[in-house]
C-alpha cells in the first residue's frame, strides 16, 4: 500500500513527518532516513492498530 508522507523540518533541527489519510499519524527524526523509517513504523502501527478495532466490532 503507498501513502503520501509529508515531510517536514522541525525548528529544534531534524524532520518530522505525517500521514494525511491517517490521522494523528506522525513521527520524527534527525536525518530523512531516520524520518521515513520511522513514519514507515508509526503508519504500521496506526493500521495495525485500526484493523484490531474493526475486528474487534465483528
Amino acid at each position: 500500500m503507498k501513502l503520501k508522507v509529508i515531510v517536514h523540518p522541525a525548528e529544534e533541527g531534524g524532520f518530522w513527518a505525517e500521514v494525511p489519510a491517517l490521522p494523528g499519524c506522525v513521527s520524527q527524526g534527525e536525518t530523512l532516513d531516520e524520518v521515513m523509517a520511522n513514519i514507515r513504523e508509526a503508519a504500521e502501527g496506526w493500521i495495525e492498530v485500526a484493523a484490531e478495532r474493526v475486528r474487534a466490532r465483528s
